[in-house]
């Protein structure tokens, strides 16, 4: 499939712009709570909160909730994303807001979003053929990579022009568009495991899949590769500004040029990747990629000059493709009623491994020059990166892909884009053990 075919597909294009339209109110609100948050308080660090500190809420929300992905209806659940954001975004409007009822409001999506975080991926399973599946995954990631860019670079000249309350009605636009462009453009289907069902059971399938998904001799692995490397060099690139300042970044512009190249490297990637390797290449390219992601920025231990390590960047940042072939491993050994999930818990781990990664970066340059620190935590990813091989081993999929017919399972519709489900060695959301047990 090309990307053209891709987008003839209605329902990916429906998702695609909504991918784009919830970076723009992203961008848009989070610019704005940030400056009147800044104006109301004058800290820094209460305007930085306001701004990223919401993640910091999905991730205490989703250890109990994060299975409700798989049990309420995949559109039902698009839709509830999007009002939770309008919610959040349309009272801010408000003149005069205390800044500390902005922040209840700010948790609001947050809270929803760590219910339904994995709901995207379900329905890209149901739409594209299991063969193109990374191609879309990586088409979703283009868009989030892209809009990032021109959302907050527009948002940023925009408050040239428009007042912070300005921005929330734009944000708050873009949220009821979102709404009308799912009613519209998602076809209904039933929620994969099986709906229904209390709090408590939510409660207790959310511990449970975590539990077998992180316990496996199989997944575990496959989510620590996703998340431990990547994250300690995201703390890398949080050392971007401080070696900018350093004498050997040379200019306090550096910075910039160093984020721009990171996220062009990591655009290349997933483009290569995802549109003209592969499935087999693919993923016999895992552990070339994760070295890729790594190895490069081990050269800052000589502290070269900002354009060197520009070029550095640019070029490790395309090892971050590696995710695209290790989720279609995560997906082929987990059962299908609780991919929500699956992926749901890929995303949470990752933003906490980022935020260690950006943690354990700080503390390492308050002891050494911010360039080495960022050599160091590449040495430390490429330790990890090795020691997470032999692990991986046991998540290679040596037999034949089904065809789609002897895939399906019961309560679903659609066609149904798996791979090994519990029954064939996969984590089961269900009775049993849950254990994979390897290949």
């Amino acid at each position: 499939m090309t990307y053209r075919e891709l987008f003839a597909v209605r329902e990916f294009r429906v998702l695609f712009l909504n991918r784009c339209a919830v970076m723009i109110s992203v961008a848009a609100s989070g610019l704005a709570l940030g400056t009147v948050v800044y104006d109301a308080t004058g800290s820094a660090f209460l305007s930085a909160l306001s701004m990223f500190g919401g993640p910091l809420v999905a991730l205490v929300t989703s250890q109990f909730l994060l299975a409700t992905s798989d049990l309420v209806r995949p559109r039902t659940a698009l839709m509830l994303q999007m009002v939770g954001a309008f919610v959040s975004h349309a009272p801010q409007v408000i003149p005069g807001l205390p800044w500390q009822f902005r922040f209840v409001l700010l948790a609001i999506p947050y809270v929803v979003n760590s219910m339904f975080s994995g709901t995207q991926w379900v329905i890209v399973r149901d739409i594209v053929p299991a063969e193109s599946f990374v191609l879309a995954r990586s088409a979703l990631n283009l868009a989030v990579g892209a809009m990032q860019v021109v959302g907050y670079a527009a948002g940023g000249v925009a408050l040239i022009w428009l007042t912070p309350t300005e921005l929330f009605i734009l944000a708050a636009v873009a949220d009821l568009v979102c709404v009308v462009n799912i009613v519209a453009g998602i076809k209904d289907r039933p929620a994969r495991g099986g709906g229904g069902g209390g709090g408590g059971s939510v409660v207790r399938r959310t511990r449970a899949v975590n539990r077998r998904l992180l316990t496996s001799p199989v997944t575990r692995p496959l989510y620590l590769a996703l998340w431990v490397p990547n994250g300690l060099i995201v703390g890398c690139e949080a050392l971007f500004v401080p070696y900018a300042h350093s004498p050997a970044g040379g200019a306090v512009a550096a910075a910039g040029w160093l984020f721009a190249a990171s996220a062009a490297g990591m655009m290349l990637g997933d483009l290569a990747i995802g549109r003209y390797v592969r499935s087999g290449l693919r993923d016999r390219l895992i552990e070339p990629l994760r070295l890729l992601l790594a190895v490069p920025y081990v050269a800052l231990l000589l502290s070269p000059p900002s354009v060197v390590v520009a070029v550095l960047a640019f070029v490790a940042s395309a090892g971050y493709a590696a995710s695209l072939p290790l989720q279609d491993r995560l997906l082929h050994h987990t059962d299908e009623a609780s991919s929500g999930q699956v992926m749901g818990l890929y995303g949470q781990g990752m933003m906490i491994w980022q935020a260690v990664g950006a943690g354990i970066a700080g503390v390492v340059a308050g002891v050494v020059a911010p360039a080495r620190a960022m050599g160091i935590m590449a040495v430390a990813s490429v330790v990890v990166t090795l020691l997470l091989t032999r692990g991986l081993r046991r998540s290679v999929v040596t037999s034949p892909a089904l065809p789609d017919s002897d895939r399906s399972s019961g309560g679903t519709s659609g066609t149904d884009h798996t791979g090994d489900t519990a029954g064939s060695g996969g984590v089961s959301s269900g009775g049993g053990d849950g254990v994979v047990q390897p290949t």
